[in-house]
C-alpha cells in the first residue's frame, strides 16, 4: 500500500501504535489495506480508533496533521493488516489530506449525530474522495459517531441511511464512548474489502482466461462454431 513520502511536512510525523490481534488463529494468507478516517474536528475519529485498537476511551484526543495506527484482523480464514490513518479535521490541514487518502482501500466518513454541520461536511469529504478514487475501487463507510447523545441528536439515522444508500456506502452509527458499533463497523469494512478483492481476482481470472483462449489460435486462423463433416 502507498505510504506518504518523506517529503511531506514534519507536522504529520507521529509515533506508530501497534494494535492488538483480534484472534489467535494463525494464517499464512495476509493482505494489507490502508484505511483513512475523514471528518470534522471533534467528531471523534481518534476516539473511534483508540476504542477499536485498545478498547479504551478518552474524552479529548487531539490529532495534529495525521496519526498512524495498525491492527490485524482475522476474517474468513484470512489475515488482514489494517494501516489506519487518522486525519486531522482542521481546515488548515485540508489542502494536504489528499496525500494520505490516495492509495487507500477504505475510508470512514465520520460525523457527529448531534451536529448537522459535521454531516454536511462528511458529504463534502465524499465529493473530495471521488476526485481521486475510481468508482468501485474503495470501500467507503458513513459513520455517525456519538450515538450515546440521543437527546442531542440533530441527524436522524433515517436521513443518514438514505444518503448512504443513494451513494452506495456502508452505514453504521457508533459510540466511541460506550464502544457501541465500533468493532462492527471495522469488521463490516474488512468483509467488504475481501469481497471487493475477490471480485477483482475473478475479473482478472476471466480476462486472463480470455487472453489464453485467444492465443491458442494462430493469426489468420478462422474459427467456425458449427462444422459438420
Amino acid at each position: 500500500m502507498m505510504v506518504p513520502k518523506a517529503s511531506l511536512p514534519l507536522l504529520f510525523s507521529t509515533p506508530i501504535s501497534k494494535g492488538m490481534d483480534l484472534a489467535l488463529e494463525p494464517t499464512s494468507e495476509r493482505q494489507v489495506f490502508k484505511l483513512v478516517l475523514l471528518g470534522s474536528t471533534d467528531v471523534g475519529k481518534s476516539s473511534l480508533v483508540l476504542r477499536y485498537i485498545r478498547d479504551d476511551f478518552r474524552e479529548t484526543v487531539s490529532t495534529t496533521g495525521c496519526a498512524f495506527f495498525s491492527q490485524r484482523v482475522y476474517l474468513q480464514g484470512k489475515s488482514l493488516d489494517f494501516e489506519i490513518w487518522d486525519t486531522a479535521g482542521q481546515e488548515r490541514y485540508h489542502s494536504v489530506c489528499h496525500l494520505y487518502y490516495r492509495g487507500a482501500s477504505a475510508a470512514l466518513l465520520v460525523y457527529d449525530i448531534s451536529s448537522k454541520e459535521t454531516f454536511t461536511r462528511a458529504q463534502l469529504w465524499l465529493q473530495e474522495l471521488q476526485k481521486y478514487v475510481l468508482s468501485g475501487e474503495m470501500v467507503i463507510a458513513l459513520v455517525g459517531n456519538k450515538s450515546d447523545l440521543q437527546d442531542d441528536r440533530k441527524v436522524s439515522a433515517e436521513d443518514a441511511k438514505a444518503f448512504a444508500e443513494q451513494k452506495r456506502l456502508l452505514f453504521m452509527e457508533t459510540s466511541a464512548k460506550t464502544g457501541h458499533g465500533v468493532k462492527e463497523v471495522f469488521q463490516a469494512i474488512a468483509s467488504e474489502l475481501l469481497t471487493l478483492e475477490q471480485q477483482k481476482e475473478d475479473k482478472r481470472h476471466r480476462r486472463d482466461s480470455h487472453i489464453t483462449l485467444g492465443e491458442t489460435h494462430g493469426p489468420g486462423v478462422r474459427q467456425r462454431c458449427c462444422d459438420f463433416q
